[in-house]
């Protein structure tokens, strides 16, 4: 199985996700984002899919984790896969690093599986309301291999790069 890395943004108390959407807007982290996955594999839930209207511009080949594929999915190119393990073997297929992009499920399982790489994580320093969350990846990702502190008028985040 080829190596995957997995990359999110999240807040101090593991926060992901409010509503469907990020609970923060920071352009910085997006624009990083968007260059570290532009022209690879980026493997997702439905949730992240539907609200990323660019998941596949940039040269970024998607694949789809849903029980349930929709229309939407169908006109695009993207692969889809029921589950997880189905997803990651469909992604291997393709060429490009493969980029985990959640939601909490899926890194959930992603960071249990004997191929993953790197965590690219942009730590939010704050604690903020939310309904998804990150697994706590301090233990699986104690060796910090880069770190660059960053800010803009609303928050403080850091970028890291973490390994096993």
């Amino acid at each position: 199985m080829r190596a995957f890395h997995l990359i999110v943004s999240c807040s101090e108390n593991l926060v992901i996700g409010r509503d469907g959407k990020l609970p923060w807007s920071i352009p910085e982290d997006q624009q990083f984002f968007r260059r570290q996955t532009a022209g690879q594999i980026v493997l997702m839930g439905r949730v992240g899919f539907a609200t990323w209207p660019g998941a596949t511009a940039e040269g970024r080949r998607s694949v789809l984790v849903s029980a349930h594929p929709w229309e939407e999915a169908s006109r695009m190119p993207t692969v889809t896969a029921p589950n997880f393990p189905a997803a990651l073997e469909a992604a291997a297929a393709l060429p490009g690093e493969i980029y985990i992009c959640g939601g909490e499920r899926i890194y959930r399982e992603a960071m249990a599986h004997p191929a993953v790489g790197l965590l690219y994580l942009t730590l939010v320093h704050a604690t903020v309301d939310g309904d998804t969350h990150f697994p706590d990846w301090r233990q699986r990702f104690p060796r910090e291999l880069a770190k660059r502190d960053s800010s803009d008028e609303r928050w403080n985040y850091s970028f890291l790069t973490l390994a096993r």
